[in-house]
């Protein structure tokens, strides 16, 4: 059972059909806003298609071109705006993608930084999350007989001014004790890429689209928070 205190409402409940909470197919994570971004090692083409994420799946199809045409949604420049802040907790249920080459994550961005990946995940590492505070310079790399392609998984990550603390299916498997600082704040992004092949397997040539999906995004504030 979890030990952490439970918080009463949201101050935010993922719509993905909004377009008030969301924008779809670009994001100033991306060089230009996007579409593109192959230095970070991505295929991806950046489409604001609803079909790639409005419904809270994510996906990825083959371009002719070599590129795959993909699905993001971020707070960032809707007109609700949204931010996270030092002392929220963000929960929210995630099946992961099963096709080698696919690269899901809901991680924030602000100001060309400001970045904390609730998860990433490549299925060529069947078992393993990847967890980052990239504000601070702390990662870990965590494997659980939970993580598997296919499998929905719970996630939990409290963005702590002290710490930032990652809980997969009500059990605590990394607090980094070192934090995002008390004056961060930064959007959300959830999305779908696909790698190219750096670190990570491209998909197969035989591979035409992938996906994964995401339900109950939800993010908690602490009273005075």
């Amino acid at each position: 059972m979890p030990t952490w205190a439970p918080v009463e409402e949201p101050v935010f409940t993922a719509d993905f059909g909004s377009r008030e909470q969301w924008i779809a197919g670009r994001s100033w994570a991306y060089p230009d806003g996007g579409p593109v971004n192959p230095a970070d090692n991505k295929l991806d083409h950046l489409v604001e298609d609803p079909a790639y994420s409005r419904s809270g799946v994510f996906r990825a199809t083959r371009r002719p071109d070599g590129l795959w045409d993909t699905g993001l949604l971020t707070t960032e420049g809707s007109p609700q705006g949204f931010e996270l802040r030092a002392g929220d907790v963000l929960e929210a249920r995630v099946r992961l993608p099963e096709e080698t080459g696919a690269w899901p994550a809901i991680w924030t961005w602000r100001d060309g930084g400001q970045e904390v990946d609730v998860f990433e995940y490549h299925p060529d590492n069947p078992d393993l999350l990847e967890l980052s505070n990239h504000v601070r310079g702390t990662h870990l790399y965590h494997r659980s007989a939970a993580v598997r392609p296919g499998g929905w998984i719970r996630l939990r990550t409290e963005f702590g001014a002290r710490s930032v603390v990652w809980w997969l299916d009500d059990v605590e498997v990394f607090a980094d004790g070192r934090g995002v600082g008390r004056s961060w704040h930064a959007h959300l992004i959830v999305n779908l890429s696909v790698c190219a092949g750096r670190y990570h397997p491209a998909p197969p040539d035989d591979t035409t689209e992938m996906s994964y999906e995401v339900r109950d995004l939800r993010v908690f504030r602490p009273a005075g928070g």
